[in-house]
C-alpha cells in the first residue's frame, strides 16, 4: 500500500534510561495492530538476547506500522525505539537524522532526569519537533504537574502539548496517536527529484550479504536499479527492498518519505559505512547528505581470543559487529602476554561490556578483554606530539616527557537533594571540580562539575547509582585536553612486566591505587608450586608488593619412619627443583585478573 508523503510520519521515541520507550512501543504495536495480542511479548522490538537480559535497550530498531485514524484516513508511521543509556547517544542522534518528529518520553515518578534534556536537546538540535508524553501515571507516586512544571522550564515545552499515558496499562496511548498525526509532521521529500536515501543502520546477513536500513529524503528506487555508494562511488544492483513491520516484508518500491531496508548484495562489509548518502547511478546526486554527527570513543581497551588460532573468527566477529554499531573502531595489536588481539575504542564501560558479550553469545569467542584506558597526550621535550591509546605505549623514560594531559569533561548531575553530601563527596574523591549548583523544585538539585574522563568512564556511574540509591541520573560532554601529573604504572608477575596489565594512573593516588591492584591480584591469579611476588612499579621503583603464597607438595608422604637424612635429602631435591621452577615458570594471568584491576576499592 502506497502511502503520499501527507500520510506519513517518521519518529522516535526519545527518554532517560528505563523510562518506559519500549513498553510504549509495544503498546503502539498493539493499539496498530502490526503484531496480533498472541504474538506480543514485552519489550518486542529488544530483539537480542542481551537487551532482554539486562532489561535495556541498546540498539535502535525501526518499524512501520499503519495506523487509522478518527478522521478515517489510514497513516504510515516509521517508528524507531532508541537506547537511553549515557553510552548510547550515538545510536539516538542516528535515529534523529532519520526523523522529523520526536516523542519525549518522561516518568512520571522520576521527572525530567539527565539524559531527558541531553535526548530533548539533541532533538532540538537537529530541527525536530518535540511531541512530550509523560508516561506512568497509572502508579500512585507519579506527579503529573510537578513534571509539565519541569518540561516548562527546562525544555519551554507547551504545557497543553503535554500527553498523560500508561504505556503498561495502554492508558492515553490512543490519544498518542491522534496527536502524531495532528502534531507531529510530515516529510517533505521531492518524489520528482533524483533519489537520495541516508543509511542510518545496517546488519550483516550470510544470504544477503550487508542489509542497510534507509531513509528516502527525495525520488524513489526500485529492485532492479543500479546505486552508487557517495563515500567510496561503489555501484551495486538492489535486489530486494522492505519495509519492519516488525516482520520483514518486501516491496517493489521505496519513495521519498519512506523508510525502509535495501539488500544488494554487498557482499564486502567495508564498503557501507552507516551515515553514508545513497543515490542511483544513472542519475547521481551533486553533494551527499550532511548525516550525523561523528562519534568519538572514549574508552580504548585490548580484545583478545583466548586460543590464538581464533584471531581470524575475532576479526571477522568485529567486521561484522561495526556494521551495525558505528561507534565500535579496532585496530590489531600484539602483547607478549596475551599473543595478537585488537586494540578496540568504546563510548564507555556498558558499551565495552557489550560488545564483549555480543562477540561472546553471537560469535562463539571465548575472550580476554583487557583493563580499559582514555587517550591520553604527551607533550615530549623535542616539541612533538604525541596522543596514547594503549598505556604500554606510554613511554618509560619520563627525561624525554615535558608535560601530560588528559581528556575532561562537563558533569551534569541531578539527583534529590538528600543525597547532595555523598554525591558531592564521590565527585570531590573522583577529581571533579565544582562548577555549579541549581535547585531544579524543592526537593531536586543539579550539580555541575569538571572532572577527569577517566574517573567518569570506569565505575563512576556505578558509585553515582550507589551514594544515591538510584536516584541519581548523569551526563556528560567531552571537554578539551588540560595538563595533569599521570604516569604509567607497571605490574610484575615474578618478575616480569605483564603488559597488559600496564595501566596510567594520577600520581598522588599511585600508592593507594598501587597497593589495592596488587592486593587484589593476589587473590585471583592462582596458587603455583612457587611462590609469586606481585609487584606494583613507577619509573623502575616498586611502590607495592604483595606475595601468593606456594602450594607446598608433600614429598615425605612416601616415607615411613626411616632416617631422618632421607627426609632432609628429598627436602632438599624440593628446594632446588621449586628454585628452577621459579626461574623459568611462566604466570597463567587468567581474566578475573583483568576485571580485578576494574574493581579495586582504593578507599577514597
Amino acid at each position: 500500500m502506497n502511502f503520499d508523503q501527507d500520510h506519513i510520519r517518521n519518529f522516535c521515541v526519545v527518554a532517560h534510561i528505563d523510562h518506559g520507550k519500549s513498553t510504549l512501543c509495544d503498546r503502539i504495536l498493539e493499539k496498530t495492530g502490526a503484531v496480533e495480542i498472541r504474538n506480543l511479548q514485552p519489550q518486542l522490538l529488544d530483539d537480542m538476547s542481551i537487551e532482554r537480559e539486562r532489561g535495556i535497550t541498546i540498539k535502535l530498531n525501526a518499524v512501520n506500522v499503519t495506523y487509522k485514524a478518527k478522521n478515517g484516513e489510514t497513516y504510515l508511521f516509521n517508528l524507531i525505539d532508541t537506547p537511553g543509556h549515557v553510552d548510547f547517544t550515538y545510536e539516538v542522534s542516528r535515529s534523529l537524522s532519520a526523523c522529523e518528529g520526536a516523542i519525549l518520553l518522561v516518568d512520571a515518578t522520576q521527572g525530567v532526569q539527565a539524559q531527558t534534556l541531553a535526548n530533548g536537546y539533541l532533538a532540538i538540535d537537529n530541527g525536530l519537533k518535540l511531541l512530550p508524553v509523560i508516561n506512568k501515571v497509572d502508579l500512585p507516586s507519579a506527579d503529573f504537574e510537578n513534571c509539565q512544571l519541569e518540561l516548562i522550564d527546562t525544555l519551554n515545552i507547551d504545557p497543553d502539548l503535554c500527553l498523560k499515558v500508561s504505556a503498561k496499562t495502554g492508558v492515553g496511548v490512543e490519544e498518542l496517536l491522534e496527536k502524531i498525526v495532528e502534531y507531529l509532521p510530515a516529510p517533505h521529500g521531492d518524489v520528482n527529484k533524483n533519489f537520495k536515501a541516508l543509511i542510518f543502520d545496517s546488519k550483516f546477513d550470510s544470504y544477503r550479504g550487508v542489509v542497510v536500513m534507509i531513509r528516502v529524503f527525495d525520488g524513489s528506487i526500485r529492485v532492479g536499479d543500479k546505486i552508487r555508494l557517495m563515500s567510496n562511488n561503489a555501484v551495486f544492483q538492489v535486489t530486494e527492498l522492505g519495509i519492519r513491520t516488525p516482520e520483514e516484508k518486501k516491496v517493489d518500491s521505496l519513495s521519498a518519505g519512506e523508510v525502509g531496508y535495501l539488500a544488494a548484495s554487498i557482499k564486502n562489509i567495508k564498503d557501507v559505512s552507516v551515515g553514508d548518502t545513497i543515490t542511483r547511478d544513472d542519475a547521481p546526486i551533486k553533494e551527499p547528505l550532511k548525516g550525523f554527527r561523528k562519534t568519538t570513543p572514549m574508552v580504548y581497551a585490548g580484545l583478545y581470543p583466548s586460543e590464538n588460532q581464533d584471531f581470524e573468527n575475532l576479526h571477522n566477529a568485529l567486521d561484522k559487529l561495526s556494521l551495525n554499531d558505528a561507534a565500535l573502531v579496532y585496530e590489531p595489536e600484539t602483547s607478549i602476554a596475551l599473543g595478537s588481539g585488537f586494540r578496540c575504542g568504546f563510548l564507555g564501560l556498558l558499551h565495552m561490556e557489550v560488545i564483549q558479550e555480543r562477540l561472546e553469545d553471537e560469535y562463539d569467542l571465548d575472550l580476554v578483554c583487557t583493563a580499559p584506558s582514555v587517550v591520553y597526550e604527551i607533550c615530549y621535550t623535542d616539541g612533538r606530539v604525541e596522543r596514547i591509546q594503549n598505556p604500554a605505549d606510554f613511554p618509560k623514560d619520563r627525561t624525554k616527557i615535558k608535560s601530560t594531559s588528559e581528556p575532561f569533561a562537563d558533569v551534569k548531575v541531578m539527583a534529590p537533594k538528600e543525597f547532595l553530601g555523598n554525591i558531592m563527596t564521590l565527585c570531590q574523591n573522583k577529581r571533579g571540580e565544582f562548577k555549579n549548583m541549581t535547585y531544579i523544585d524543592e526537593t531536586r538539585v543539579e550539580l555541575f562539575y569538571k572532572m577527569p574522563l577517566s574517573e567518569i568512564v570506569f565505575d563512576f556511574f556505578d558509585r553515582l547509582k550507589s551514594v544515591s540509591q538510584g536516584y541519581a541520573s548523569l551526563d556528560y560532554e567531552p571537554l578539551d585536553y588540560e595538563i595533569s601529573d599521570v604516569d604509567r604504572m607497571d605490574i610484575l608477575l615474578n618478575g616480569e612486566r605483564v603488559d597488559a596489565l600496564t595501566t596510567i594512573i594520577y600520581r598522588p593516588f599511585a600508592y593507594s591505587r598501587a597497593r589495592a591492584v596488587v592486593d587484589k591480584l593476589k587473590e585471583v591469579i592462582p596458587r603455583q608450586q612457587f611462590e609469586i611476588p606481585v609487584q606494583a612499579m613507577i619509573g623502575g621503583k616498586i611502590i607495592a608488593r604483595s606475595d601468593i603464597k606456594a602450594v607446598r607438595k608433600d614429598v615425605l608422604a612416601k616415607c615411613y619412619g626411616g632416617d631422618i637424612s632421607r627426609k632432609k635429602k628429598l627436602l632438599e631435591k624440593q628446594k632446588r627443583g621449586k628454585k628452577r621452577m621459579k626461574e623459568f615458570g611462566k604466570v597463567q594471568v587468567p581474566q578475573e585478573a583483568f576485571i580485578a584491576m576494574l574493581t579495586v576499592d582504593e578507599g577514597k
